[in-house]
């Protein structure tokens, strides 16, 4: 039985910031049952009461966004106006799938020789969501807000990193008056994640994570016959063509790169620009991070705060190194980090080779890697080499080109003249081994419901 204590770790300087104890067989099985109760209650109340009691969660939202966003800069390191910033947008989820969600859930009718035939949206049951530290509120609430408005209840497995935050998000659905058992954060480990998927009360299971998390996860839930959502690793490309705005594309691929730290499965890792424009986005794009400041996460002008653990700061660590000794070059200058804590410095690679992280692999944290290339073509061809298709970049005012990065590039959105973001009302999601499935907008309220085809004679 898990009686041991897990430690959330301020990843800016190692100090313990708090500890729980994980639940129990027994207290897994008392949240399932209760799941289980409260759908059964929950899935026949009017979709306008879920809209209002969304529309109260968001309140909570923006009304605590200050203590929230403390608690998750504290407990994974992003920069405190990032996290602010990042629970109120869960409140403009909440808002959106309250104002929309009864129009994404209307009938679907089709002509048929019956008398009447046509689509309903039924909820499934319980969801588990198990999901990751970097995003510890956004990704949660993706998830949440479209399935509790669907009249699914939610079972959260969040890292253990961010126990405190998952914690705080049960707190936003009961302050909201939610009824007990519609949202409940289960403090349990990886290892109590197979028999949560395999319980017959839980329906169907969506993991935002690693790859061999989710394919773990997946080949779980395919042998239950359960449906399954995943979001997994990015190492997106981002294209930089001869007519682009030059100064908006380096300063949106420094966002790009940068923001969360660099600990974001959409953003910006591989730079692909035109040799007619190389060398002066290049200067550019170096001056820019070289000019970044790394510091205090809760300090308002701190660009870039620590990794959000030891681990993930040592991994990132050695693929700079091994992909600096397989000939990439680095182009941003020395810095000292702080010593204690998860830190690295921010920094850009240069013409990696195939074979070495910075070409392969997703590398999670401020690391950019860039290269020269002679056409759309042959970005796109290099694009295209990753296992990876999640977000995509295009900087062009050329129609042609941006029709062809539409066509071409293997991944599940591409944005034009903009970093590739996450937005309630664009259906987000991957292909390759980024993922299956959309959440968000529409399809993310539809993800997990019985799409029951009715036919009346």
């Amino acid at each position: 039985m898990p009686d041991r204590q897990v430690q959330s770790i301020n990843p800016a300087n190692g100090e313990v910031i708090e500890s729980f104890t994980p639940l129990t067989a027994a207290g897994i099985e008392t949240s399932l049952e209760k799941a289980a109760g409260r759908f059964r209650s929950w899935r026949t109340v009017p979709l306008a009461e879920r809209a209002e009691l969304l529309n109260r969660a968001a309140d909570v939202l923006e009304a605590k966004a200050p203590v929230y966003a403390r608690d998750i800069t504290l407990e994974m390191g992003k920069p405190l106006s990032q996290a602010d910033a990042e629970v109120k947008k869960c409140a403009t989820a909440c808002r959106h799938y309250a104002e929309h969600g009864a129009s994404y859930l209307q009938d679907e009718s089709i002509r048929t020789e019956a008398h009447r035939a046509f689509v309903r949206h039924l909820p499934m049951g319980p969801v588990l969501a198990v999901m990751p530290w970097n995003f510890p509120f956004w990704q949660v609430f993706r998830f949440a807000a479209p399935a509790l408005m669907a009249g699914n209840v939610g079972l959260l497995k969040h890292a253990s990193n961010v126990w405190r935050s998952a914690l705080n998000i049960e707190d936003v659905f009961r302050r909201a008056g939610f009824p007990e058992g519609c949202f409940q954060t289960l403090l349990i480990g990886s290892s109590d994640v197979e028999g949560v998927i395999r319980d017959d009360r839980v329906k169907a299971v969506t993991l935002t994570g690693s790859g061999p998390a989710g394919r773990s996860v997946a080949a779980i839930a395919g042998d239950c016959v359960k449906p399954s959502l995943l979001e997994l690793g990015g190492s997106d490309a981002f294209i930089v063509m001869p007519s682009a705005d030059l100064e908006k594309a380096v300063q949106t691929a420094v966002t790009a790169r940068i923001q969360n730290s660099g600990q974001s499965c959409i953003a910006g890792k591989r730079f692909f620009v035109h040799a007619d424009i190389h060398d002066a986005f290049a200067k550019r794009f170096t001056a820019a991070f070289d000019a970044l400041k790394v510091g205090d996460p809760m300090n308002a002008d701190t660009d870039v705060g620590p990794l959000a653990t030891l681990a993930i700061r040592d991994e990132l660590s050695d693929q700079v190194e091994r992909s600096l000794n397989g000939g990439a070059e680095r182009l941003t200058r020395e810095r000292t980090v702080p010593g204690k804590g998860a830190w690295i410095a921010p920094q850009i690679l240069a013409e990696a080779h195939s074979g070495t992280p910075s070409a392969d692999e997703e590398m999670f944290g401020p690391v950019a890697n860039l290269w020269k290339v002679s056409s759309l073509d042959d970005a796109i061809t290099r694009a295209n080499r990753s296992v990876f298709g999640l977000g995509s970049v295009l900087f062009s005012k050329e129609d042609s080109e941006i029709d062809q990065a539409v066509r071409e590039l293997e991944a599940g959105a591409t944005f034009v003249n903009s970093m590739v973001a996450s937005d309630p009302r664009l259906p987000f999601g991957g292909i390759k081994q980024s993922g299956y499935g959309r959440e968000l907008a529409a399809d993310g309220l539809r993800a997990f419901m019985n799409r029951k085809t009715v036919s009346v004679a």
